[in-house]
Parts: C-alpha cells; structure tokens; sequence
C-alpha cells in the first residue's frame, strides 16, 4: 500500500480536496465524483458526504493509497 503524508495549513481539509492536493484526481469535482462512488474510507469507514472536514490525524484511503494527515507545522 502507498502511504502519502499531507500536512494540513489549517484546521481541516474537505475531502474532495484532499484527493485534489493529493494528485490522485485533476480537480476538486472530480474528488467529488470519486467521494460520491463511495471508493474512499476515512478511518476505516466509507464516506460518501463530498466535503466533510478531514482533520489531523485521521486517514484516508482510496484503492491501495492511504493519505495520513499532519497536523500545520506552522502551528
């Protein structure tokens, strides 16, 4: 399994666009579509809400890829 680690610049990320800053889709609406077809877990569970707030610490995973998110190294 490939593991990305994405360091947040804030309090959260949507979803659909952490597919997006993470290179696995082109654009935010296509995180949305991937989200919609209920491919991606966030901590174990499937998620289908498009742009719920993804927080540091939880993860994500989509196929064989799993996105841990960092907490803001500038505070």
């Amino acid at each position: 399994m490939q593991t990305i680690d994405f360091e947040l610049e804030g309090d959260y990320v949507e979803l659909n666009m952490l597919l997006k800053l993470t290179g696995l889709c082109d654009s935010g609406g296509a995180g949305k579509a991937i989200v919609a077809t209920g491919a991606v877990k966030v901590d174990g569970v499937t998620e289908l809400r498009k742009t719920c707030k993804i927080h540091a610490g939880q993860i994500a995973t989509i196929d064989d890829v799993e996105i841990r998110v960092l907490a803001d190294p500038a505070g």
